[in-house]
Parts: C-alpha cells; structure tokens; sequence
C-alpha cells in the first residue's frame, strides 16, 4: 500500500506515530493530539515544508502509529521511543551524561550516600543533581548532623542480639551512634533518616521550626542537654540553607521550565522549588534535526524530566505553554508576580548555557561558529540570503562642517579592511544628516553597478534610526536594488533595529551573536568615519592659520610644517629660525601673526 493511502487510515485518535526508511530504520518519532490531521500535513501541503523536513519526508517508505489513551501518555510514549530507536530526524538530547542520586538505602538501619546508579531494590532516591559538589555537600552536611553509619555490614536485629559486630572507630568518636551494637534503637535511627527525608523533599524551614519548638519546650522543662542538641540542629540548618537559594514561602511546590531557543538547538532549564526554595536545578541542551515548533520543543523537554525526576508538581510554570497535557499538571504563564521572577531566574541560567556552549563553539571551530552567527543573523532580520557580505554607512560632521561618511565591510562576520571606502559630501549643505546618507549610499552601490556588480551585500546596516533608513533606502529604490539588498539600521540609544515598512523596532535578545554582530560592524564604522573627519577637521585648522597670512601659499606652508612638525612649534621657533626658511620680511609677518 502506497504511504499517502496508509495514512488516510490513521485513526483521530491521541497516539505516537513511527516513520520508516526503504531499510526499515525508524527515522522519526512523533505524538499528535489527532493521529490523522498530524501525519497528513507531512504530505497534503508538500510546498510549505521546510527544506529539512523536506528531505526527511523524501525518505518515509513506511509508518505505524500506536494509540493512547491521553496526551500525556503520548508524551511520555514519544520519549520512550525515541530513546529506544534514537531517530535521526528528532531533537536530540546533547547532555547525556549520568547525574548524581542521593540515596536512602532500603533496611532496618539505612545508610545515605551518593549515587550515579538507580537500583530497584527499596531503596530512596532523590535528584538527579546536576552538581555533584552540591550533593556531596549536602550528603557531608546529613552525616555532619545525623549520627549515620557509612559502613556495609548487613546490620539485622539478629545479629545484633548474636553480638554479631564489633563497633568501629566512627562509634568511639561519635559519629556513629553504634547500631550495629544495639546503641540506638531502630525508631530513634528512623526518626533521623526521615527528617534527612524531609529535607531531601524541600521541608527545610519546617524542620528548622520544628526544632526550635523542641528547643524551646525542653528548656521549659529544664532539660537543658537536649534544648542544646536541638538548638545546634536547627543553627546547622539554617546555616545551610541560607546558602541556598531562596525564594518567597508563598511560591509553595512549583517546577519551573524555561527554553531559549537558537536553531539549530534549544537550551532548557528546570528547577524545582520545594518551600520556596530551589532543591534541584537542571540544564539541559538539544539539537533539532528538522525545524521544530517552540511549543513541541518544551513538550519534549519536559518528558526528559519526567523521565529523570518523576512525576511533575501539580503547577508547573512555563514561558509558554507545550503541545501535549500532562494529567494532574496545571501549566501556568506568570505575567507578574513572584513566580514570573522564578521564570527569569530560569531564564538566566538557559541563557546562560547558551552563552557557555556558544563560547566554547567558538574556541572549538571558529569557522563553524561564524556560520552559526551569520545564520541567527539571516532568522532575525528574515533575509533570503546568508549574510557573508555586510557594508555599514556612517556620517560624521561638527555643526555641519567638514562632512563625511564612512562606509566598512565585513566578510564571513570579519571586518575586511581592504574594502574600506571614506566619502566627502558633495551635493549637501549643512548638517543634513538625511540627504548625506542618501547621497554617499547612491554614490557606492552606482560606482559597485558600473565596476564589480557581483560582489553586492547581502545586508546593508545604517547607523541611524528610521529616518536615516528611509533615505537609504530611497537611493537603493533609485537604483533598482531594493529587491536584491536587505537594508536595516541600528539606532545607538537603544539598540534598536528598524526595517522599512515596519513602525516598531525588531526585538533581538541583547546577549544574541547576531546583535553583537550589528553592534561591532556599527561601532567599526563610527570608529572609521571619526578618525577620517578629525584628520579633515585638523587638516582644516591648520590650513586656515597659514593661509589667511598673505604671501603664505602651498609650498610654503609645506616647507614650514615639514621643518617643524606643527603650527604650535612654528609659533615657539626663534624668528631667526623662520627667517632662514622664508626670508625676513615673511618671517616677521608669520610671528606676528602667530603671536597675535
């Protein structure tokens, strides 16, 4: 049966659909709300897939499909198979290391201790954590506070009646209250592990409460030896977790998602707050085959977590919300409020991973780097074309005078100092910073027409707002070429960038490769046309002092300024000195002038 006829098949059912190559490899794993409606789109509307996805379609020889009852199931469905199979067209998971587990074994007496395996046999576990510093802090500060065993003996109630075991040092120091002896009761030992329990599910300040009431109601009762073993409790716990990070008491249980997406990949971040306070924090980074929708992104980000840390709060916040329901889960977008600061803290450590990934691409393969950079930069504006070719126009001009422009070119993202073109205004007069723009671009890209047509930008950037712009693109419209050339401008106050035909500024992330782009290839031509208009400037002033001296002509003032480097020496020069150069009758009226 032909796969366009398979599909029609497809129930309206929630379920998980499986795509085949000619080989039989599964080559990409979906769920879908309406199994037909979702599959059918990969072939109804062929033209409107994106060139990725057009390519992996070109491949389905084959597909199955699997029915659920719920979304959640799918959900949690799709990320089983795609572990399973690992397809080549699916977003995958770059952080695949093995994070560390607290673990509460399982028996009469527990031991605690860190973990990267999870074994099925009774025992506790609690994370993952993404610091293993943070977890074995936390495992010192139990052990520190509790008096566990760290030993492996099979501690029974048998064998401590037998007298099985001797004590071991830990004991003698009293670290270790003697379980393996009998020296604690199994309640007592209990007692502590559920509180350290406690503490691992985020119960910190009730803990501290609970042992300040103990404190208090023991020193009523004159027994000040216990009042003083609850008091050091609950100092050690407040000393730890003001080292935590710590939110408002109102927040409650909460889980936090948060996604920065820069394709090809997507940075997540996921916390977990347990009484206002973060307990767990979790970065994780993926790379997206195909282009994928923001909303199925966070679906899948959040099944990895089901997946690491089991079930989810009862409200989750998100910046947006996934494509797939999870049951029990309210997911909720904070628009105010404590918990939208709970999202920005999110926020701030997804950026932050993408920050440290693209650094350490950069360092890595430069090249790679580059065309990721100039590849974020062609998404945001919305060009056709990669960028490899950008100019940037400059004007620099004092109250009007000495104006000039600047225009800097950068190729594959680098400046290209060789194509570094000055212009004096010609036509303008005044202070006009509008029609100076429109003349020098006119004035470039018809010189460009005439001489080397194929080596046009893609992407012209105008230092300016929308006024600057819209002169620019008044003299490419002249030219014919505002169908061939993306012209944008950067305005420095705000960094913002502006398109013709739109009002309002584009938003860019200010931490973005692709604004730092903008920025350094703006500032390159503010540094360029500054340098040029202040020589002009200087050039001017020192012309204007010589020349208005009568009988002082170009040679002349060559003669002088070559003999003594500058107008100020030329003043300070005994006129003895002038004279031998120019006569006297000319050297006096030189140092008169100078003087006056």
């Amino acid at each position: 049966m032909d796969i366009k006829d398979k599909i029609k098949l497809f129930p309206h059912s929630p379920g998980v659909y499986r795509y085949y190559d000619a080989e039989g490899n599964v080559i990409y794993v979906g769920k879908a709300k309406d199994l037909h409606k979702r599959v059918a789109q990969y072939f109804v509307s062929p033209d409107r897939l994106t060139r990725k996805t057009a390519v992996m379609v070109s491949q389905i020889a084959d597909a199955e499909y699997t029915v659920v009852d719920s979304e959640s199931d799918a959900l949690l469905l799709e990320n089983n198979l795609i572990k399973q199979f690992k397809p080549r067209y699916n977003i995958l998971l770059k952080d695949s290391k093995t994070y560390p587990w607290i673990c509460v074994s399982a028996g009469d007496f527990p031991k605690v201790f860190l973990t990267r395996r999870v074994v099925k046999d009774g025992s506790r576990y609690f994370g993952p954590y993404s610091s293993v510093v943070h977890a074995r802090n936390l495992v010192e500060f139990f052990h520190s506070t509790y008096p566990l065993r760290t030993c492996n003996l099979k501690i029974t109630s048998e064998a401590i009646l037998r007298g099985k075991y001797r004590p071991c040092l830990n004991f003698h120091i009293g670290k270790c209250k003697g379980c393996c002896i009998g020296a604690i009761s199994q309640k007592e030992y209990a007692a502590n592990i559920e509180e350290i329990v406690s503490l691992l599910k985020g119960g910190g300040r009730e803990m501290i409460q609970h042992y300040k009431t103990l404190m208090q109601e023991a020193a009523m009762q004159m027994d000040f030896e216990n009042a003083q073993i609850y008091k050091d409790k609950m100092f050690s716990l407040e000393k730890h977790y003001s080292k935590s990070v710590i939110m408002n008491a109102v927040v409650g249980d909460v889980d936090v998602f948060s996604l920065i997406i820069d394709s090809p990949e997507a940075f997540g971040n996921f916390m977990r707050i347990r009484g206002g306070a973060v307990v767990q924090s979790l970065n994780l980074g993926f790379k997206m085959m195909i282009e994928e929708e923001q909303e199925a992104v966070l679906g899948t980000f959040i099944a990895e977590i089901q997946s690491k840390f089991g079930a989810l709060s009862k409200e989750v916040i998100v910046p947006f919300l996934p494509d797939a329901e999870v049951d029990g889960v309210e997911f909720k977008v904070p628009l105010r409020g404590d918990k939208l600061s709970l999202l920005e803290l999110s926020a701030r450590n997804a950026k932050e991973m993408r920050f440290n990934a693209l650094k350490q691409q950069e360092h890595k393969d430069p090249d790679a780097y580059k065309n990721m950079v100039l590849e974020s930069l062609q998404k945001q504006i919305g060009m056709k074309e990669l960028p490899v070719h950008i100019e940037c126009f400059d004007n620099s001009n004092i109250q009007g005078t000495n104006p000039v422009s600047a225009c800097v070119v950068f190729r594959d993202g680098v400046p290209s100092k060789k194509d570094y073109r000055h212009f004096k205004v010609k036509t303008v007069v005044g202070a006009n910073d509008y029609a100076t723009m429109k003349e020098v671009v006119n004035r470039r890209y018809s010189r460009m027409l005439e001489e080397n047509p194929g080596d046009l930008p893609q992407l012209i950037v105008i230092d300016g707002g929308k006024g600057q712009l819209s002169f620019a693109y008044e003299a490419l419209s002249e030219l014919g070429l505002t169908d061939k050339l993306t012209v944008v401008a950067l305005a420095e106050r705000m960094e913002e960038v502006y398109r013709i035909g739109d009002p309002y500024p584009m938003f860019i992330d200010r931490n973005s490769p692709a604004l730092k782009v903008l920025q350094q290839i703006r500032d390159e031509a503010h540094r360029f046309g500054i340098t040029f208009h202040r020589t002009l400037r200087s050039k001017a002033q020192i012309e204007s002092v010589l020349r208005s001296i009568p009988g002082v002509g170009d040679k002349t003032e060559q003669r002088l300024l070559l003999h003594f480097g500058s107008v100020t020496r030329l003043a300070a020069a005994p006129l003895e000195d002038i004279a031998a150069l120019v006569g006297p009758v000319l050297a006096e009226k030189i140092k008169t002038h100078l003087s006056s």
